[in-house]
């Protein structure tokens, strides 16, 4: 179809993802080198003659990665191949040292896989082609710019080598918006699993293949014919490294093309690269096709025999089970649940405090104190996890009686969090314990006598008169006494 016929025609986005993953493993996937970054490390330094290529180098698979690629196809319920093999893909590229990489081909560790996710409250179900293993290349370094822009460009071999498992899903994507909420529920499952670290320095890479097809070739179920698919020219945009920036690239790209088609130019089947700083996407290449990377088998590495992997190696409950469970056992609602499983760590907290306290109150310090404050503080669960038995004695002294909720909430948790004190040691010098009753019942008492027009606006129905002496009595037992409790005690007080 020409481009000006195209132009006069409603167009309809399709994108398909190969998200690229690295693997949690304490070395490299062929070599013995570590893949966790030293303190001021320096570049090429974390290597050895195998992840450099060096002529005589033998690779050794490390059998971590191939664990974890075992978890990924579970949680993905995809099939997990009993023979699998690798091959060298070769192209020329200054962060390849060998001019090819091992990667699988024909021969995919696991395949026909499928993740659901929700997007603007509706479920759908993302098709997953294939993920297989291979080795990360090292990083580019451009200087002084961007790829197209930079004075020179500096390579580092530290990353060459670190297990890498490439996740390619159909076409199945219709907007930038849903790439972003499939890249967020896919690291929430990898992260789960425990194979994944997203503070790692190019943890989760993407490309993304966008064609523009005619509308009226969508079916009503999303789905598009192989033969509209064929006739589209495919563009692929490499460089992505967040969710957000999926979905920045992939909307500066789909609106690029589109002004192209509507202008009656065509499409070109090209590479182009996702320039973040500048938010364009610039030309790199043009696309390759599969015949131009000269597969052949990686006559070094034997065949893997993983057939019953499936079945030996386990993966822990995954999120939406987790959501689930949580509303049924502990009777939470959809947000409370989804907030407790938004990371593996915090679920697993939520639990440990559940067992002890009743789980309503629980949930309400986990969920909206504890979580509500480190977020304020851009701060995650993991970067207080060896405190986590400090923040369950608060909950306990919420418990029992021993601090008010709103001091616990406005004065203890912050100073925890900020000065790094105790509970205890913050409530003894504060004087934050809870007042007694003869205290609280004195300050109400006082509070009554010493306000007599408040008591006057009580008698006569204004409702700000109770409030006003809830805070007298407040402030007069310096915040310790339960602002519940001194309201039903003024209430009995002033209706005698």
């Amino acid at each position: 179809m020409t481009a000006q016929a195209l132009s006069q025609r409603d167009l309809a986005t399709v994108i398909g993802l190969e998200v690229h993953v690295q693997l949690e493993t304490d070395t490299k996937i062929f070599c013995g080198c570590s893949t966790e970054p030293a303190d001021d490390e320096e570049p090429n330094s974390r290597t050895c003659p195998v992840c450099l290529g060096l002529p005589g180098a033998l690779p050794v698979l490390n059998e971590g990665a191939v664990e974890a690629a075992v978890k990924v196809g579970k949680a993905l319920d995809a099939d997990v191949a009993e023979h699998t093999r690798f091959h060298r893909k070769n192209y020329y590229y200054p962060d390849l040292p060998k001019n090819f990489q091992i990667t699988q081909y024909d021969a995919p560790i696991c395949a026909d896989g499928t993740l659901e996710l929700s997007v603007e409250g509706e479920r759908r179900a993302i098709d997953i082609e294939r993920a297989h293993l291979e080795e990360d290349p090292g990083s580019l370094q451009h200087a002084g710019g961007g790829i197209d822009t930079a004075d020179y460009t500096l390579v580092d071999y530290n990353r060459a080598g670190t297990p890498l498992m490439e996740i390619v899903t159909e076409p199945d994507f219709r907007s930038p918006q849903e790439t972003r909420a499939f890249l967020a529920k896919l690291e929430e499952v990898l992260e789960y699993l425990g194979v994944f670290d997203s503070t790692r320095d190019g943890s989760l890479r993407v490309d993304a293949n966008i064609s523009l097809v005619p509308a009226e070739e969508v079916g009503e179920d999303g789905s598009i014919g192989t033969d509209a698919l064929e006739q589209a020219n495919r563009t692929e945009v490499k460089n992505i490294s967040s969710h957000k920036g999926a979905e920045q690239a992939l909307a500066y790209e789909v609106t690029r093309q589109k002004n192209a088609v509507q202008r009656g130019r065509a499409v070109e089947q090209e590479t182009r690269h996702w320039d973040e700083s500048r938010g364009i996407t610039v030309s790199m290449r043009s696309k390759e096709e599969e015949k131009d990377y000269r597969y052949f088998r990686e006559a070094d590495l034997p065949p893997l025999e993983v057939a019953d992997w499936k079945e030996r190696i386990p993966i822990p409950e995954l999120p939406d089970a987790r959501r689930e469970r949580f509303r049924e056992e502990y009777g939470l609602d959809a947000e409370s649940a989804s907030k407790l499983t938004s990371t593996k760590e915090v679920a697993d907290f939520f639990e440990d405090v559940a067992e002890e306290f009743d789980p309503d109150l629980a949930a309400t310090w986990v969920a909206d104190n504890l979580l509500g404050e480190l977020n304020y503080r851009d701060m995650a669960i993991t970067d207080v996890d060896d405190r986590l038995d400090e923040f369950t004695r608060l909950v306990e002294l919420v418990a029992e009686d021993e601090i008010t909720t709103k001091n616990a909430e406005e004065i203890v948790l912050r100073k925890m969090l900020d000065e790094g004190d105790g509970p205890d040691a913050i409530i003894e010098a504060e004087g934050l314990g809870t007042a007694d009753d003869d205290e609280v019942a004195v300050a109400v008492k006082e509070a009554i006598e010493e306000n007599p027009d408040a008591v006057d606006d009580y008698h006569a129905g204004e409702g700000g008169a109770i409030n006003f002496l809830v805070g007298q009595v407040m402030q007069k037992t310096g915040g310790s006494a339960d602002p519940g409790d001194v309201n039903g005690l003024l209430r009995e007080r002033l209706d005698e």
